[in-house]
């Protein structure tokens, strides 16, 4: 992934009121309930979610500061009668989720259009692998769920061959999310999700329960 280099973002991000910095950090005081997404992009999804849910607490991770520090400025940009005090950020990567969050203290995991890392070699890179699932598991309380959305078939078809040998079970699944009027009454739609669909593109989904 070819990504801009934002001068000062790393610098910028640290100092942000809107970031965890440290394992130690989110620790000392954790929130429940707790829904994270994994790989958060510019933010879109999860600020939305913490707006329409100021009774969750919400937790954005993304691996890149280019990346992040869109969301960091969003959410400094935004009225503070329209910012959601349920929501904060760890930039991180998802291989580490195990040193910021204990055993038992997630209630839900978002991955929303992940990056799908095509090549066959690269397969455990993809967070819907069984590897990075594995990953998720301990932290995860009896009973949570992780959703997951994609516009890639190919990806989406390699997640449902992975979930079971990680330990997961099947709560939901389709191949054309927005044909189904009962699953998009939540729905909150991510800013690729919106591009994608508006091309004609289906949307995948499935929910899997620890």
């Amino acid at each position: 992934m070819r990504l801009r280099h934002i001068p000062g973002a790393e610098e910028e991000i640290a100092s942000s009121r809107w970031v965890y910095r440290s394992p130690e950090e989110v620790k000392q005081d954790l929130p429940s309930p707790l829904y994270l997404e994994i790989g958060m992009g510019k933010g879109g999804f999860i600020i939305e979610s913490a707006k329409a849910h100021p009774d969750i607490c919400y937790i954005g991770i993304e691996m890149y500061e280019s990346v992040m520090i869109k969301a960091t400025r969003r959410l400094d940009r935004m009225e503070e009668d329209e910012r959601p005090s349920n929501l904060h950020f760890i930039r991180m990567d998802a291989r580490d989720i195990g040193d910021f969050f204990p055993e038992c203290s997630v209630d839900r995991i978002y991955l929303n259009f992940s990056d799908p890392w095509p090549k066959t070699r690269h397969a455990q890179r993809r967070l819907e692998s069984e590897q990075f699932l594995r990953r998720f598991y301990p932290i995860l309380k009896p009973g949570a769920l992780i959703e997951f959305k994609t516009d890639n078939r190919e990806l989406f078809d390699f997640a449902l061959t992975e979930y079971d040998k990680a330990g997961f079970s099947l709560v939901f699944s389709t191949y054309d999310l927005h044909a189904d009027a009962e699953a998009m009454k939540d729905n909150i739609m991510t800013e690729y999700e919106k591009k994608f669909s508006a091309k004609g593109n289906r949307i995948c989904k499935y929910i899997i329960k620890r």
